[in-house]
């Protein structure tokens, strides 16, 4: 170790021989024992709060000097693969400040592993050298994981008019909090070249959260790190708390969510607390959605779809489409539903309604006096099962056909995406009733989200 120490190391770019900073001398000194201490206090802390358990997590700190210039102090770092809440001093890492280790543990029995530094490492090294940090946190807490997943394709975290902000160094209350959010890596010191591009991209953020991951946060000493991090954390848990009520945590008022043309009605209603909500929510409870269920007309779809575009087609291709599929079990089950329906509408004087004849009258007569019927229901607007199962197949015909296209609302796409990266189901029954599926039904940029059993 001694011949290690002795060895130069890089610094700034340059060769530089050790100094005083790397004698045996000032690594067993009061000032790096300090720093040894507080972090293995501060992982004890850490865990209670969930943020660094199963032995994930890391934090780093500058030995600070005042007699050495911040770039130039020693770096403290906790190692990897180990109990954070039980570590001791012994078991940390002093490098330089180019990264090169000066100290390190000693092993330990069975059934602990070889010393082995952090695997972030790097991505410390990063926050020290492009922002001067003086400590960094690495954390695994669970809301900097979900809040990064309510939205799977954004590239941000975004929230303002929350008196923690206060707390994050440049922001007050009125200001607008942005985190950069990055794409997760099989491997740590993968996400080190993207997260020095979010540093360099977002100049006046302290953290970035890693997706599905994680966080990492820096201060100009640790009390500044520990202190935004607490603060991160919380406003994190209050957006995913609002995102629950359905309140939107990134607008001044935190009002409800809106949909993308500000109108509120369409999928995002979903999200509207309702009675029982508000009462679970009183009890200390909160309701897990398993599985949101949608209607089509006036929801995910325009109802001038369905009046101007579905209607007439069904009414149009009615004749054709028994015709095509005439000897199918399921159109012939079609044609006895809609008899039946036919024989108590006579029987109840409705107009419009003619005696569909048994099947022993032929193909063409069979057709003739359905479509009559049909038309007249379809004109009548009537909202009897008979003519929902038979237009459901037309229109299923028309879809498998591309002769129809259905259209969405535009926040259909993202709320299905935030759904379905949650882990929600979504249905609709008005499909299952008529046995078409969505793939047939909604336009490919929605058909992946939609996990409906029919």
């Amino acid at each position: 170790m001694a011949a290690a120490l002795a060895a130069p190391f890089a610094l700034n770019g340059a060769v530089k021989m050790a100094n005083s900073t790397t004698s045996q001398a000032y690594l067993d000194g009061s000032r790096v024992k300090e720093s040894k201490t507080l972090i293995a206090d501060l992982c004890r802390q850490f865990y209670t709060l969930g943020w660094v358990s199963g032995t994930g997590g890391s934090i780093t700190t500058k030995v600070h000097d005042d007699s050495i210039p911040k770039p130039e102090q020693l770096i403290v770092m906790s190692p990897s693969g180990v109990q954070k809440e039980r570590m001791v001093e012994d078991d940390m890492y002093v490098l330089s400040p180019s990264g090169s280790i000066l100290s390190a543990p000693l092993p330990k029995p069975y059934p602990h592993k070889a010393p082995k530094c952090t695997d972030c490492a790097p991505l410390f090294l990063k926050a020290y050298h492009m922002r001067n940090a003086g400590a960094v946190i690495h954390s695994h807490g669970i809301e900097s994981c979900l809040v990064t997943m309510i939205n799977p394709f954004s590239k941000e975290f975004r929230i303002t008019h929350m008196e923690m902000i206060k707390g994050i160094q440049g922001h007050g209350y009125y200001d607008e909090l942005v985190v950069p959010i990055i794409e997760n890596t099989a491997q740590e010191s993968e996400l080190t070249e993207s997260l020095a591009e979010a540093i360099k991209a977002y100049p006046k953020t302290t953290a970035v959260l890693v997706r599905n991951h994680g966080i990492y946060v820096w201060g100009d000493n640790w009390i500044s790190a520990k202190t935004q991090a607490e603060c991160y954390h919380y406003l994190f848990d209050a957006a995913i708390k609002l995102h629950q009520l359905g309140m939107d945590w990134s607008t001044p008022t935190h009002g409800p969510i809106q949909s993308a043309n500000g109108v509120l009605g369409n999928v995002r209603d979903a999200y509207r607390p309702t009675k029982a909500t508000k009462i679970a929510s009183e009890n200390g409870t909160e309701p897990l959605k398993r599985c949101i269920v949608l209607d089509i007309e006036g929801t995910t779809t325009p109802i001038s779809f369905v009046t101007d575009v579905l209607f007439p087609y069904a009414r149009e291709s009615v004749g054709k489409h028994l015709a095509a599929t005439y000897e199918t079990a399921e159109t012939q089950d079609d044609i006895k539903l809609l008899r039946a329906q036919v024989q108590e509408d006579l029987a109840n004087g409705v107009a419009g309604a003619l005696p569909i004849p048994p099947e022993e009258a032929g193909k063409q007569d069979v057709i003739a006096a359905v479509v009559t019927n049909v038309e007249a229901m379809i004109k009548a607007d009537r909202k009897i099962t008979a003519l929902k199962e038979l237009q459901g197949h037309i229109w299923r015909t028309g879809f498998q056909n591309n002769e129809l296209q259905s259209v969405v609302f535009e926040d259909v796409p993202e709320a299905l995406e935030r759904w379905h990266a949650l882990g929600i189901k979504v249905t609709f029954p008005c499909l299952i009733v008529c046995n078409v599926k969505p793939v047939e039904m909604f336009q490919v940029d929605c058909q992946k989200y939609l996990e409906i059993f029919v």
